[in-house]
């Protein structure tokens, strides 16, 4: 999942990022309201959550927020603020806000704010996904095939993750480096390749027919579910 966060505190910036990268997210940081309100507006399908410090140059978290609800932006926002006080909370979550993380914040309550956000409708995402013989537990990054538990490196199970909200699609080698890298990643074709091969085997190995995973030369992959296993 691609997460944005919007902070102009380099130092914390730098540690949200790095923290939620080991946790496998694809972020994307930038400093300034402005380009964060024509990062979501270009690219509001991206992402699975945006975090927008409360006091951003030229425009309050608040405002950018007011902002992109209305031009319809539906993903989940999480307001980073040092302020506690009610009135501030009422006023993020008026605002079209989905949640708020109180500066200093532990890692694992905002792990916990933005995996509470995406799982809200409009953008529901199961904690446990099963099609056919795959299971994928988020909450516990814990896949298994056939009733296999599979060790997945970080990259393969968020490719994974992917190709399981839908199964029988192409996704193409742009939807997929989109999801699992960030905008500022330089990468190669032939590193999707490489995790894509790993992860087709440990698929393979453990599902058989049941799930696999079909090059489309030119474009890039789908998992193919068996008939009798999707139905």
């Amino acid at each position: 999942m691609r997460l944005l966060i919007d902070e102009d505190e380099e130092s914390l910036a730098k540690n949200l990022k790095r923290l939620l990268e080991l946790k496998g997210f694809a972020v994307d940081w930038l400093t300034t309201a402005e380009k964060a309100r024509t990062r979501i507006m270009l690219y509001r399908n991206e992402y699975g959550a945006i975090l927008l410090d409360l006091t951003l140059p030229g425009m309050s978290g608040t405002e950018l927020t007011k902002s992109v609800r209305a031009e319809g932006v539906t993903t989940p926002i999480i307001i980073l603020t040092g302020k506690s006080e009610t009135q501030y909370k009422i006023e993020l979550l008026n605002s079209g806000a989905d949640d708020y993380v109180v500066k200093p914040f532990s890692s694992d309550e905002l792990i916990a704010r933005i995996s509470s956000v995406v799982r809200r409708p409009v953008q529901e995402i199961p904690i446990v996904r099963t099609v056919g013989q795959l299971s994928i537990d988020s909450s516990a990054r814990r896949v298994t095939a056939s009733g296999t538990h599979l060790t997945l490196t970080l990259k393969e199970y968020s490719l994974l993750e992917c190709f399981m909200r839908r199964p029988n699609e192409i996704l193409t080698r742009e939807d997929l480096s989109n999801q699992i890298w960030d905008f500022n990643s330089l990468t190669m074709s032939n590193v999707l390749d490489v995790h894509m091969k790993n992860l087709r085997k440990k698929i393979s190995s453990a599902a058989g027919n049941a799930a696999r995973f079909e090059t489309v030369r030119g474009v890039g992959y789908r998992l193919v579910l068996s008939q009798d296993e999707y139905a």
